[in-house]
């Protein structure tokens, strides 16, 4: 293969992955992460490093694999994060250290994110040790949100030497990573637990089920129980709705419900009896990850799934790889159209959405193009669950 291309990855089959919830990307073997490492030409400025949010030092783990020293990769990680198996799943890699490397300006961008769930991924399975302390400094803090903010916090302020609590108000730790984002793209136990694992390994003590502020306030934290410091990592808040008729509907979901149903409380299994209305046809309304992972949820359980999506193909803030998937596996598209009315039953019940198209202005304060509303372009198309998936 041409060192201009991209190693290939394994990934199930998309009509096989529709109806499981299994991981759809299968991962490198050793030979193709180390055909895939020996594309990086460890170029002289490396501008990875300065695209990645927390700067891993990225040639020198992708040399370590290069090299067949996944073990050594693995410790060069950990000096930098505390989720290296998460990140290299589904951090928008395109988007950050991806899409600034040298290699990429002829051809395919080393894989950068691929390789990170490579060495971490092969770490865990041959039991790697990884992360070293300091010396106890003698300052407690706590940590409010055991998702991935609070995780990052408790993970560097533990190798400093600080004795760490976090404390989560659901009865898992994980935040967004158990609660939001489908096992097909970040299976729990085999990798958000194991990288919780790995934090407790070093030390830091995690509570479930403490609320801030109705279990223990703040000030208790601080005045009673000694805690010099508290870190607030309490997540994205609430869902956001259009404000259209309509949408107080049964069978309409905010995606955090929906999602939350399926990934922390397993409404997938048969074994598990938590509520939630699949629906036959399902409108998502929204273009970003998290639309993507309830249409493809939705589909996964035996619905018919639509995304609903204001704006063009180009302008969705999907990541591409997300994307791409969803079309792969059958999720249907509606590009430059905006919902105006959830339209009921006499019981109640969504039976249809009444939609309006859209067509491209000058550009926001996002930077892109506004989306304006064509007169007399109204329709109606029948489903019986809507998701919002927006903001």
């Amino acid at each position: 293969m041409s060192k201009f291309e991209r190693i290939p990855i394994a990934e199930q089959d998309p009509k096989v992955r529709a109806t499981n919830f299994d991981e759809v990307c299968l991962g490198y073997t050793e030979e193709e992460a180390i055909a895939e490492a020996k594309r990086c030409i460890q170029c002289k400025h490396h501008p990875c490093i300065g695209g990645c949010p927390v700067d891993i030092d990225i040639p020198r783990f992708i040399h370590h694999i290069a090299e067949g020293e996944f073990e050594e990769a693995a410790h060069v990680l950990a000096e930098y994060t505390a989720l290296p198996a998460v990140c290299g799943r589904v951090c928008p890699q395109e988007e950050q250290c991806e899409k600034v490397c040298v290699r990429g300006i002829k051809g395919d961008a080393i894989a950068i994110g691929k390789l990170e769930r490579f060495a971490a991924d092969w770490s865990k399975e041959h039991n790697v040790e990884i992360g070293k302390t300091k010396e106890k400094n003698g300052y407690k803090v706590a940590v409010i949100g055991s998702g991935p903010a609070g995780i990052t916090c408790a993970g560097e302020l533990v190798k400093e030497g600080y004795e760490v609590t976090i404390f989560e108000a659901l009865h898992e730790a994980g935040g967004v990573l158990v609660y939001g984002i489908p096992e097909f793209r970040l299976p729990k136990d085999a990798v958000v637990k194991h990288e919780i694992e790995n934090l407790k390994k070093l030390g830091v003590k995690i509570e479930t089920n403490v609320v801030i502020g109705k279990t223990v306030t703040i000030d208790e934290l601080m005045d009673k129980e000694g805690f010099h410091a508290v870190f607030i990592g309490s997540g994205a808040g609430l869902p956001i709705f259009m404000g259209i008729p309509g949408e107080n509907l049964n069978g309409v979901y905010s995606a955090n419900e929906y999602l939350t149903r399926n990934n922390l409380m397993k409404a997938f299994r048969d074994d598990y009896d938590t509520p939630i209305k699949v629906g036959k046809r399902v409108a998502v309304i929204g273009g970003g990850n998290v639309a993507m992972d309830a249409a493809r949820t939705a589909l996964r359980l035996g619905a018919e799934s639509w995304i609903v999506y204001r704006r063009t193909e180009k302008e969705l803030p999907a990541r591409i790889e997300e994307v791409h998937h969803a079309m792969e596996e059958g999720i249907k598209f509606e590009f430059l159209t905006s919902p105006v009315e959830i339209i009921g039953n006499e019981d109640g019940w969504v039976k249809a959405i009444r939609c309006q198209r859209m067509e491209l202005g000058e550009p926001d304060a996002s930077g892109r193009r506004r989306p304006i509303p064509i007169e007399g372009s109204e329709f109606e198309f029948d489903v019986d669950a809507v998701i919002m998936a927006l903001g």
